[in-house]
């Protein structure tokens, strides 16, 4: 009764509850046989019977006659009387479960949000504080909602202006302009741990992760419908298809940590490889179900959870909805109508291929013998062979040498305009130097990519990954990686790790072929460019890598087998009947017209997302299998060697109001199974989701939420503060016809409880609510790093306020073949290109930006529901010495001499109205004025960007 009574239920199991006693258990179930007590696996465990098992664990066997009691019991039917069991209370009677409630405002005409926090201290005799002067007020609301500081100009006009509304004014200026976004996306970036690099041992960049950042910023200052927010980040390619934000916003599902090793080093059918992509799903669900239902689910996947009524077979069930997924780059267009035609003309291609195919295939069968004779004839005399080149005076490309074999190079070509391609074949080289022979100069660790940008900055394709261990020189066998059928112009081979040649290192490649579709080598006689190469008359330049020529191509030359192509194509020719002829011309015309309109189509664009993966290798994803879902089946204790019964797709029982399992038929893609969860999750009569994000806005205007454990609603997290206001938050959100939260945003900042001071000296109150949970005055707020960051920049005169586009890079990479390295102290920090919002900041995941790291910034690893907000010497110090600051205190220094002459007092003044939006006092206007004299204006603006006042919001 210890481990499986009322307070512990270990494995699952209760025996003072009749119900879970006879069918319970999480291993074992049912542990109770009645009649057979034999059988039955209680009585194996306490008697000792199971060697792995002893029941119990400390104690030892029951005695002789206890057993038999027991057994005779069990024997007898194992009667259990129901007054004899332990009533226990319904899980699913919780808080966060019922239906929301809208309860009425006391007052018609006021401010809801008033009534109910007036009214929860009016329980405890208390009172709101009064409100707060108007230029705390516009510092506070302009930190709030944009993460700016005013201007002074800005404050005087506020300060000056006599218009009752002049208040909701300010509000509304600042709810339409596009830093609202920018500011709000960071606080969901931080709940969905949105990284742009993939963490773990490799923590390698993700280039194309960007797009979803922007989506995030742009959804917010359109002020998109709360429910079309979340359907497009489930399944925004499957409800809203061919638009950019329904593309974009699947970034959401690959924000997470995710491991290259796991996954590009290991094969699925090895148990290291389904334990990584069971843990990638596992992120998934967490960060799903985390962010729109603040519920603890991950918590089920080795055992039904401890505490809140989520079953095993709901949490596999969420996996199922992912199970086709990986995380990968995937191709999308901007404009609908190019989507749309796009799609058009593939499924145009794809079935004129296939009905070449289903052509082909009936003549080449009719042909018969003759046919597979010639067949065999020519592959003969294609078959590379060991040997020497047709073209003997033809080597290949050939870098420079190096002494460090880790110093990549790279050769690229050039196909002169985008080609859809199925294989790109990589052929070493021959040569005798120093005993080498075949295989001379092939490379140790190397990558092959595809893009439309010659830079290979932009829309990257990496086709070929073998930059993670070394591998065997492959002599003179050709390497081939399958292209997919994408389209490019540019094809890059990467050598990360050099070949040795003579106590020092090289890359050398004799061809590079491109087959399209038909197996042609569109690569032939393309520009070929490198970072270096030796140009040594015909034997090694960069232009032998397109020539057609190299070692083993075999002893037949291409007039050879010219004759035998001939013979079979006259053969298969008069096998076609006339009809079969014309529709063969007919379809392959259409297959030539489909290629040369896809390839009119404008560059698509690229962004990381959840989607079906098809790649090589281990990383093969489901795309070879048509993107259909894997099996997911419960797994005892999370053990993916031990699978138990299979489970189909669904959500959580505990809402009982909707289904819990989706019933898709198999022939429907996995994106069905995505749709039916954005529709479970945005579903009006689903109370999680609702609550969840009324509660999230609330933290961020206040400094606290309402429930204080934002990501667990469940029982081990923290109850409402005030339950009736959360429910009208969350229930005028649902209500609303356009879902707006914008509108959300206005009613909470509006109220008078927000406008209170965070000054007011209330004795009584603080030594009843010390906390200030009943919100009975202001929360006195410290800025978030960004904040502060952004502020600084501001004053300097240098925030540079483009949106969006690739991030900003505040670093160096070193490493970048292997393991890359963050170098952070290497970045110029008077370089324009990183003075944007902290918000286009690249985040990497292994090493974090020291200043923000100590100003206390998310760590996009972690589902950071609320960051920690510390005070340490730390942060004084890395604010008074960080590179960027003493930068920025120098430009701010010279923004000021502009606008205020060469007078110090009138430069202080300046620089206090320009930072903290005030005139300094006369002590402040004094010791600075003496400061400024012995150390310069730039020192004196130094300190006051260090000011308590400066990264403060009252």
């Amino acid at each position: 009764m210890k481990c499986h009574g009322p307070e512990k239920q270990k494995s699952g199991y209760r025996l003072d509850v009749k119900k879970i006693a006879l069918t319970g258990g999480d291993d074992h179930a049912p542990n109770i046989l009645p009649g057979k007590s034999a059988a039955s696996p209680l009585i194996k465990f306490i008697s000792g019977e199971d060697k792995e098992m002893v029941m119990p664990p400390k104690d030892g066997p029951l005695s002789g006659p206890e057993i038999a009691t027991l057994k005779a019991w069990i024997d007898a039917g194992a009667i259990w009387p129901e007054e004899a069991s332990t009533k226990i209370v319904d899980s699913q009677d919780w808080w966060s479960l019922r239906p929301i409630t809208k309860a009425a405002p006391a007052r018609p005409g006021t401010n809801p949000i008033d009534e109910f926090i007036r009214a929860k201290l009016a329980e405890k005799g208390l009172t709101l504080s009064t409100e707060a002067d108007q230029r705390t007020l516009i510092r506070r609301l302009s930190f709030d909602v944009i993460g700016l500081p005013p201007t002074p100009e800005e404050v005087d006009a506020f300060v000056a202006d006599t218009d009752p509304n002049a208040y909701e004014k300010l509000v509304d200026r600042l709810l339409a302009t596009p830093r609202f976004g920018e500011r709000w996306a960071r606080h969901w970036l931080d709940v969905v741990h949105f990284g742009e690099t993939h963490g773990y041992d490799k923590d390698k960049p993700r280039p194309n992760a960007w797009p979803y950042r922007d989506y995030v910023i742009r959804s917010f200052n359109d002020d998109k419908p709360y429910a079309r927010f979340i359907q497009e980040q489930i399944a925004g390619d499957v409800l809203f298809p061919n638009t950019v934000d329904g593309m974009e916003a699947l970034g959401f599902i690959s924000a997470g940590p995710w491991d290259y090793i796991g996954h590009a080093e290991v094969p699925e059918s090895k148990n290291d490889g389904k334990i990584a992509r069971h843990l990638d799903r596992d992120d998934m669900i967490s960060n799903t179900i985390n962010t729109f239902c603040s519920m603890t689910v991950h918590c089920a996947q080795c055992h039904n959870h401890k505490f809140d009524p989520i079953p095993q077979e709901d949490y596999y069930a969420l996996q199922a909805v992912f199970s086709a997924l990986d995380r990968t780059d995937r191709k999308y267009d901007t404009d609908p109508a190019v989507a749309s035609n796009r799609a058009e003309v593939s499924k145009r291609l794809k079935d004129a291929e296939k009905r070449v195919n289903e052509l082909e295939t009936a003549v080449k069968t009719r042909a018969g013998d003759p046919l597979k004779k010639l067949d065999e004839r020519i592959a003969e005399l294609e078959k590379p062979k060991p040997g020497t080149p047709s073209k003997a005076d033809a080597f290949g490309y050939h870098s420079s040498i190096d002494k460090d074999q880790n110093k990549p190079r790279w050769v690229q070509v050039d196909l002169g305009d985008a080609r859809v391609m199925s294989t790109i074949v990589l052929h070493p080289c021959k040569d005798d130097f120093n005993k080498i022979g075949d295989g001379f100069g092939f490379p140790v660790r190397f990558k092959v990519e595809l893009s439309n940008d010659p830079a290979f900055q932009n829309g990257v394709t990496i086709i070929g990954d073998l930059t993670n261990a070394d591998v065997k020189n492959p002599g003179i066998e050709p390497q081939s990686f399958s292209a997919n059928g994408q389209s490019a112009r540019f094809i890059r081979v990467t050598a990360t790790k050099l070949a040795p040649r003579q106590n020092d290192f090289i890359f050398a490649l004799s061809e590079l072929e491109a087959l399209d579709i038909t197996h042609k080598n569109v690569a032939q006689g393309a520009a070929v460019t490198s970072l270096d190469s030796i140009e040594s008359g015909v034997r090694w330049r960069k232009t032998n890598l397109t020539d057609g020529y190299y070692p083993g191509i075999g002893k037949a030359a291409p007039s050879d087998i010219a004759p035998l192509i001939r013979e079979r194509d006259e053969l298969l020719a008069k096998t076609r009947t006339p009809d079969e002829a014309a529709e063969l011309k007919r379809v392959k015309a259409e297959a030539t017209t489909a290629k040369k309109a896809l390839l009119a189509l404008p560059v698509q664009r690229v962004v990381y997302a959840g989607s079906v993966h098809t790649g090589t290798g281990a990383f093969a994803g489901t795309g070879a299998n048509g993107g259909k879902p894997r099996p997911i089946f419960v797994l005892p204790r999370g053990n993916v060697s031990k699978p138990g019964k299979e489970i189909g797709p669904g959500a959580l029982s505990c809402v009982k109001v909707l289904p819990a399992r989706f019933e898709i038929a198999p022939e429907k893609g996995e994106g069905e199974r995505r749709a039916a969860l954005a529709k479970w999750l945005s579903d009006t009569k689903n109370p999680l989701p609702w609550r969840s994000i009324a509660n999230r806005v609330w933290q961020y205007h206040f400094g606290r939420p309402l429930v204080e454990t934002p990501n667990d609603f469940g029982r081990m997290g923290a109850l409402p503060t005030h339950p009736e206001l959360l429910d009208y938050l969350a229930a005028t959100l649902r209500d609303d016809p356009k879902s707006s939260l914008k509108s959300l945003h206005k009613l909470i900042v509006m109220s008078a409880t927000y406008r209170q001071s965070s000054t007011t000296l209330n004795e009584k109150a603080s030594a009843f609510d010390a906390e200030n949970r009943l919100l009975w005055r202001m929360h006195r707020r410290k800025l978030e790093a960004e904040a502060v960051h952004d502020s600084v920049l501001s004053v300097a005169g240098k925030l540079d306020l483009t949106m969006g586009g690739p991030s900003y890079q505040d670093f160096v990479i070193t490493h970048p073949e292997h393991s890359p390295h963050y170098e952070y102290q290497l970045a110029d920090p008077s370089n324009p290109k990183i003075q944007r919002r902290a918000i286009y900041r690249m985040i990497v995941r292994s090493q974090q930006q020291p200043w923000m790291s100590a100003q206390d910034c998310a760590d996009p690893s972690m589902l950071v529901d609320k960051r920690n907000q510390t005070l340490t010497p730390l942060q004084a110090l890395a604010q008074l010495n960080n590179q960027l600051m003493v930068v920025m205190a120098r430009d701010f220094a010279v923004r000021i001499k502009k606008e205020a002459g060469e007078n110090f007092s009138a430069q202080i003044v300046r620089a206090f109205q320009v930072a903290v939006q005030r005139n300094p006092s006369a002590d402040e206007l004094s010791a600075l004025n003496a400061y400024t004299t012995v150390h310069g204006l730039a020192n004196t603006c130094r300190v006051i960007i260090n000011l308590n006042e400066f990264v403060f919001a009252d």
